[in-house]
């Protein structure tokens, strides 16, 4: 029997929407081109040294991954997957290292009250569609960041984090809670993201749910 992604079992349709609405406003967020839909899911040019490339396989079962892993010559190609990382790795041929263990989030978008704590302030600014808000401490250096990118009804959040001097202060809730409000107010109510293992506590914390593991690999090739 083929082991399949979470896309092919039980909610199925809602992750597959989930993982698109991931895969577009993604791209919006990185500034790359437009991802480019293929039967097996989608490719994005994103043109940087480090991450040429990313294949996202929707259904990805052992043949699929093993067709697209096949295909790519170029090495920093990452290509992701809605399936356990454990799963993916016998089907990669030599050439491939696992990323960070990252998850598909989702959660219904509300507004709610922002305020920086003392001796912080919060700030936001919207550029081709994606609103940066940024949590800058007393001397003015950034604390927390975060960023989202609204694609319709849902809104799709990246590159949170803070700075680990500024840690466990409640900034990156406030981070959260910000990008939430600009997404509502530009007519977002589904809020998507690929968490890392360590960021997925803060977003449960905040009601957002794991709907699938988010496998990831880069192909780095032979010696």
């Amino acid at each position: 029997m083929r082991r399949r992604s979470a896309l092919g079992s039980k909610g199925g349709a809602m992750v597959s929407r989930l993982a698109r609405e991931w895969v577009l406003g993604w791209a919006v967020s990185r500034g790359t081109a437009p991802p480019v839909e293929q039967a097996e899911g989608f490719r994005i040019d994103v043109g940087l040294p480090h991450h040429v490339a990313r294949y996202v396989l929707l259904d990805a079962d052992e043949a699929a991954v093993r067709k697209m892993a096949g295909s790519i010559t170029v090495p920093n190609t990452w290509l992701k997957a809605f399936v356990a990382p454990e799963a993916v790795a016998p089907w990669l041929p030599p050439g491939w290292t696992a990323g960070p263990s990252t998850f598909l989030m989702a959660t219904e978008l509300r507004p709610s009250d922002v305020r920086a704590p003392e001796g912080y302030a919060l700030t936001a600014e919207t550029r081709e569609g994606v609103t940066f808000v940024r949590v800058l401490s007393a001397d003015g250096a950034v604390a927390a960041r975060g960023q989202i990118a609204p694609t319709g009804e849902s809104a799709v959040v990246d590159m949170v984090e803070t700075d680990p001097v500024h840690q466990r202060r409640g900034l990156g809730s406030l981070v959260m809670r910000a990008l939430a409000n600009d997404a509502v107010a530009r007519g977002a109510s589904t809020g998507v993201l690929g968490a890392t293992a360590q960021g997925r506590a803060l977003y449960e914390a905040l009601g957002w749910r794991v709907h699938a593991p988010l496998a990831g690999f880069v192909y780095q090739a032979t010696a």
